[in-house]
């Protein structure tokens, strides 16, 4: 539908959708799921991964590498030490030297660990990484994170999980115009009409996971979310009419016989 694909530090995904790969019922199903949602880039916890022992079943076994750019992220680092070994140990079982920084400062509310998050996207970009850290909707920690090298910020939309969509527009749309490199929304998702929103605001992607395996039907939801980001891409593309307060009749009124 849209020839402009995501341009992530160099490499184009043609599509603007990055799932992830948690929480669904069964291996079997995050596949199927991860196919109809047309995504180019999933990504996947190291934490949960085994990778001293590969021979034993692993979601990898379910992506198919070839097709899918892996994203290993940092989920359940809660301080900058932990997240820089976990992206570390990520890169040296050959998975990717891409990460998704994830640093959370609070169990309850799952937020970033801003000091943390930035602290490690320093270290980790002078080791060669390519940094794309989860953040809060905060402006200026993204032109922070941007200036420490990040090849895209991260902000959520509401806390992970959560399912109620982006809560704070204004400052997602302050943030798309603060920062030069992508920004992709992440958190919050919780319906088709959520993603879209996020696109007509002008981001440059949307990540998810909840919001399609905690789904009634996965595969429906993850087809529903492909065309959302596609639909969201092509409004804002076109240019949505102002607002305006009173009406405005869609024929003209000038050479109706009266």
């Amino acid at each position: 539908m849209i020839d402009d694909g995501l341009v992530l530090a160099g490499r184009t995904l043609r599509s603007r959708l990055i799932v992830g790969t948690g929480k669904y019922s069964s291996f079997a199903l995050m596949r199927e799921a991860l196919e109809k949602s047309g995504a180019d880039m999933v990504t996947v916890a190291v934490r949960r991964i085994n990778i001293s022992d590969r021979s034993r079943e692993s979601l990898l076994d379910y992506i198919d590498t070839s097709r899918f750019t892996l994203l290993p992220n940092t989920a359940g680092c809660y301080n900058a030490a932990d997240a820089i070994r976990t992206a570390q140990l990520g890169r040296e079982a050959g998975l990717s030297d891409w990460v998704k920084l994830e640093v959370i400062g609070d169990e309850k509310t799952l937020f970033p660990d801003t000091e943390g998050l930035l602290e490690a996207t320093r270290v980790l970009v002078k080791e060669g990484f390519i940094v794309l850290p989860y953040t809060n909707d905060d402006p200026i920690m993204a032109r922070k994170l941007q200036d420490a090298g990040a090849a895209a910020v991260m902000p959520l939309g509401a806390p992970i999980g959560s399912g109620i969509g982006i809560q704070n527009p204004a400052n997602i749309l302050i943030i798309r115009e603060t920062i030069t490199v992508p920004v992709i929304v992440d958190a919050g998702v919780g319906t088709a009409s959520d993603a879209a929103v996020a696109m007509e605001l002008g981001c440059d992607g949307v990540l998810m996971n909840t919001a399609i395996a905690g789904a009634h039907d996965p595969v429906r939801m993850a087809e529903a979310m492909n065309y959302a980001v596609r639909a969201g891409r092509l409004a804002f593309l076109a240019g949505r009419i102002p607002r305006k307060l009173y009406a405005s009749a869609s024929s003209p009124l000038e050479g109706i016989l009266r």
